[in-house]
């Protein structure tokens, strides 16, 4: 393991294992999972990115969820009924996850560089905000190996364009709160492309292109009249390399 994943593996371990010293109830105590759990003026992207999984995730499908964390995503993919493998690098933070869920929800200590799961073994796999967390081609290779022929691939993620949004990023990677590799491995449009060669059928949108203006007009006309500002600006200018976040659907079930 190298220093920026060890850190990375620390940093989510540590934060596991303090929910699970406050005890059992605290842990199962969820707070709100998926979009509702980020401020409405950054939530678009997370509400689409829910509205393709119940699109495309069906009850009697084998799904694998891509660093999974204490579950803010996963409860998206387990809602459909379909047979979810939640994944991640952190062992205490799949077992905060397995305590929200009441245990019923599959998990897996897992290496998205190296995934442990035969050839052709999932129906759909799924990331939110987990790209940056392992070496591309080498995730990108284990999401097309783990993937059935006519399988999909759904992720919500960040864009490393925005200037603004890179400068805020370096200054957490100084500041001691992200490694330096989950800057550099940022998804780009070229990421984008890249991991969506050889699906038939792909499709991206984009959000945020005045993310960064957004909590300043919060304060002064509230966090929904915000997002709803915020949404009206991405359709009209068509954001695409100024996004803040950008969800990918990639599908060969066509």
């Amino acid at each position: 393991m190298n220093k920026d994943k060890e850190a990375e593996w620390l940093r989510y371990d540590v934060r596991a294992q303090s929910l699970l010293a406050v005890g059992t109830s605290a842990v199962e105590r969820a707070p709100d999972f998926g979009s509702l759990a980020v401020p409405p003026i950054y939530r678009a992207p997370y509400i689409y990115y829910e509205q393709c999984i119940r699109k495309f995730v069906f009850q009697n499908q084998d799904v694998l969820e891509l660093g999974s964390g204490t579950g803010l995503h996963t409860y998206a993919l387990t809602q459909t009924g379909a047979r979810v493998v939640a994944s991640d690098i952190s062992s205490h933070s799949l077992r905060v996850l397995s305590k929200r869920s009441g245990g019923g929800l599959k998990t897996c200590v897992a290496d998205m560089e190296d995934i442990p799961f035969e050839d052709n073994s999932f129906d759909v796999v799924a990331s939110a905000g987990s790209l940056s967390y392992g070496v591309p081609d080498l995730v990108d290779a284990e999401i097309w190996r783990v993937l059935r022929p006519d399988g999909i691939f759904i992720c919500v993620d960040s864009l490393n364009h925005n200037p603004i949004y890179r400068f805020n990023r370096w200054v957490h990677y100084l500041t001691g709160k992200r490694t330096k590799s989950t800057i550099v491995r940022m998804p780009t449009l070229a990421r984008i492309q890249s991991i969506s060669e050889g699906f038939k059928s792909v499709d991206v949108r984009y959000f945020g292109a005045v993310s960064y203006l957004m909590p300043i007009l919060a304060r002064i006309v509230g966090q929904s009249h915000t997002a709803k500002v915020s949404d009206a600006i991405d359709r009209l200018v068509h954001v695409r390399r100024s996004a803040f976040k950008f969800v990918l659907v990639a599908r060969n079930d066509l």
